[in-house]
């Protein structure tokens, strides 16, 4: 083998890490949603453009609360928002704005991912 061809596989090992990294280890911010008022409820935006900003969203445990995601990019990977744990799967258009309701039942981690599992948060409810 050349140099350059270890410099080539080199280059792609390093790139290789830092996807995994970037997608699976590296910490997100959390956001804690404020509790609702009588005017209604607990919302917060959600930004989706090569990941969810925030990704990590803070919940109190039996009260209802409005997710909008704000999806501000045409990759087909996040043209989809799924949270299995509450049985929904939702398309977001591209540059559009789509609400979901969701009441976490008690506390604990609920993930939610694009269609292809690349993208990944949680609802944290306590």
């Amino acid at each position: 083998m050349t140099s350059t061809d270890w410099i080539v596989i080199a280059a792609g090992a390093a790139i290789i890490a830092w996807v995994y990294w970037y997608f699976f280890v590296a910490p997100r911010a959390a956001v804690s949603i404020p509790s609702g008022d009588s005017a209604g409820l607990p919302e917060i935006t959600i930004t989706v453009k090569g990941g969810y900003d925030p990704a990590q969203i803070r919940v109190k445990s039996g009260q209802p609360v409005r997710l909008t995601f704000d999806r501000q990019e045409t990759s087909s990977c996040s043209e989809e928002i799924v949270f299995p744990d509450f049985g929904v799967k939702k398309f977001l258009p591209a540059f559009e704005k789509t609400t979901i309701e969701l009441t976490p039942p008690r506390p604990g981690k609920y993930g939610f991912m694009c269609g292809m599992s690349m993208l990944h948060g949680s609802l944290i409810a306590e």
